[in-house]
């Protein structure tokens, strides 16, 4: 946190850990370490691709807004 601001920028990151941890890590607990990684990363992909957000309005997935201004 050097600047202006920058206390804001960790609120996304929190919210998608809670989101991961909620959603995903509570819900299928395993006993190793490369199971849980493995879950994460198809987590991560779901919740990119799939997952509907509300703050999108519930039509749009972030793959699709990041790749529309991608594109532009």
């Amino acid at each position: 946190m050097d600047g202006r601001g920058r206390c804001k920028d960790n609120i996304w990151i929190e919210r998608f850990g809670r989101s991961l941890k909620q959603d995903y890590v509570y819900l299928y607990p395993t006993n190793n370490v490369e199971e849980l990684r493995e879950g994460i990363g198809d987590y991560i992909g779901y919740y990119n691709e799939s997952r509907p957000h509300q703050s999108l309005g519930r039509e749009m997935v972030p793959a699709k807004i990041y790749f529309l201004h991608v594109a532009a």
